[in-house]
C-alpha cells in the first residue's frame, strides 16, 4: 500500500513527509493503522546524526498507538480491530531474558532490529523501488506500520490513543523506573533530577508507590509546576548546589531513591551523590551522549550507595504497558498535562523545533 510517512533522508536535515510503499505483513507480523504518535528526544537524537547507530534513509518514530488493520500468518497475540501500543522493547515471552524476572531486554529480534530490519532480515518499506529501513522496529511517523506481533501491547479500547501513545516510551520509562526498576518503598524519600516526560513519569511512579517525600529538580519553573501536579511534594531549581541542598533537606544523609532523567552526565553524578549513605539507590534513565562517561567517587559506593540503569523502565511491554494504561483509566495517572501540542504528520519538523526550544513536554502527531 502507499502511505504518507516522515523520512529521515540525511542527518541534520529536516524530515521529508512523502509517499512511501508499505508491504503487507508476513508470518508473525501485523499491519497497524496509526492514530497518534509522540515525538520523542530519541527521534531527534537520531535525526541529528549524533546517534552512532543511526542510519538513513528510514522512517523515524517509535511512540505510537493505533488499531490492528490486518495480520500475517500464524499471528495469535492480536487480531484486527484490537487497539495497540507499539513497543520498541518487545516481549517474546520465550527467550532467557523474557523468562527472567530480572530484566526486560528481550533477545528474540534484537540483532535485526538494531540494524533497521524486521526479524527475517528484510524490510516492508520502500520508495521508488528502493528498500528503506525501519527505526527501532517501529517506524511510527507514518499512517501505517508493519511490526512483529511480539512488539505490540494490546490495550483497552476505552483508552484515548492520543494519550496511550505516550506509554510506548517516555511515560512508561519514567513510571517503570520507580515502580519496576527501583521498586520504591512506601514512606521513602525520593529525588528526581529532570522534569521532562521521563522525570515526570518517575515522579508519578514514586507517588503510586507511596513515597512520603518526592523532590523534583529542574531548571524550568514551568516544569517544576507540572511536577507538583504529578505528585512532587517539594521542588528545587537545579544547579551546582543541588546536592548540597538535598543533603541539607535530608539531615545530611541523602535520599532513599534518586532518579536521573536528563541524559546529562554531570546531573547523573549529582544523582549518585544525592543518594543516601547506607542504602540509597540511584536509577539512571537518561541516555548520555556518544563517548561520555559517568565519573563516580568509589567511596560513595563503598559506603552503601548503589547505581543501576533502567531501559524502558524495566517493563515487560506486553504485560506491563496495558496494566499501566488501566491505572490511567482508573484515574491513578494524569496523562493530559503531558500533551503540550497536537499536530498533523506534516508538522513533524515543527515538533522537533518545539522540543529543541524546550516548549512543552510532548508533541503528539495525529493521523487522518
Amino acid at each position: 500500500m502507499q502511505m504518507r510517512a516522515a523520512v529521515l533522508e540525511s542527518f541534520g536535515q529536516p524530515l521529508v513527509v512523502t509517499d512511501v510503499q508499505l508491504d503487507e505483513p508476513v508470518r508473525n507480523e501485523v499491519l497497524v493503522r496509526l492514530v497518534a504518535c509522540g515525538v520523542c528526544h530519541t527521534d531527534m537524537y537520531t535525526a541529528s546524526g549524533t546517534d552512532p547507530s543511526g542510519y538513513a534513509p528510514c522512517v523515524l518514530g517509535h511512540e505510537g498507538a493505533g488499531v490492528v488493520e490486518s495480520v500475517g500468518p500464524d499471528v495469535t497475540l492480536v487480531k484486527p480491530g484490537d487497539h495497540v501500543v507499539t513497543l520498541f522493547s518487545p516481549q517474546c515471552g520465550e527467550c532467557v531474558h523474557c523468562l527472567s524476572p530480572d530484566t526486560n531486554l528481550c533477545l528474540a529480534i534484537r540483532a535485526q532490529q538494531n540494524l533497521g530490519f524486521l526479524p527475517d532480515g528484510t524490510t516492508r518499506l520502500s520508495r521508488d523501488g528502493e528498500r528503506m529501513r525501519h527505526f527501532m522496529g517501529t517506524s511510527t511517523f507514518a499512517q501505517y506500520t508493519v511490526m512483529p506481533e511480539i512488539a505490540l501491547a494490546r490495550i483497552s479500547a476505552e483508552a484515548p490513543l492520543e494519550g496511550a501513545c505516550l506509554f510506548a516510551c517516555g511515560l512508561s520509562t519514567g513510571l517503570g523506573a520507580a515502580i519496576r526498576t527501583a521498586r520504591v518503598k512506601e514512606g521513602s524519600t525520593c529525588v528526581v533530577f529532570g522534569a521532562g516526560m521521563v522525570g515526570l513519569g518517575a515522579i508519578a511512579g514514586c507517588r503510586l508507590q507511596g513515597a512520603e517525600r518526592i523532590v523534583a529538580v529542574d531548571m524550568s519553573a514551568g516544569r517544576l509546576e507540572l511536577a507538583r501536579g504529578q505528585g512532587a511534594t517539594e521542588v528545587m531549581l537545579g544547579g551546582p548546589d543541588a546536592v548540597e541542598q538535598i543533603l541539607q533537606e535530608t539531615g545530611g544523609m541523602g535520599a532513599d531513591y534518586t532518579f536521573e532523567a536528563t541524559g546529562n552526565v554531570a546531573v547523573m553524578r549529582q544523582a549518585v551523590e544525592a543518594a543516601r549513605m547506607g542504602w540509597g539507590l540511584c536509577t539512571v534513565a537518561g541516555v548520555a551522549g556518544r563517548g561520555e562517561t559517568l565519573d563516580i567517587v568509589p567511596r560513595l559506593l563503598i559506603t552503601g550507595r548503589r547505581v543501576c540503569g533502567s531501559s524502558f523502565g524495566g517493563l515487560k511491554g506486553r504485560e506491563d504497558v496495558p496494566a499501566l494504561i488501566d491505572r490511567w483509566l482508573a484515574g491513578e495517572i494524569d496523562v493530559e498535562p503531558f500533551i503540550s501540542h497536537r499536530m498533523p504528520l506534516d508538522d513533524v519538523n515543527r515538533a522537533f523545533e518545539l522540543m529543541h526550544a524546550q516548549d512543552g513536554i510532548r508533541s503528539v502527531l495525529t493521523f487522518d
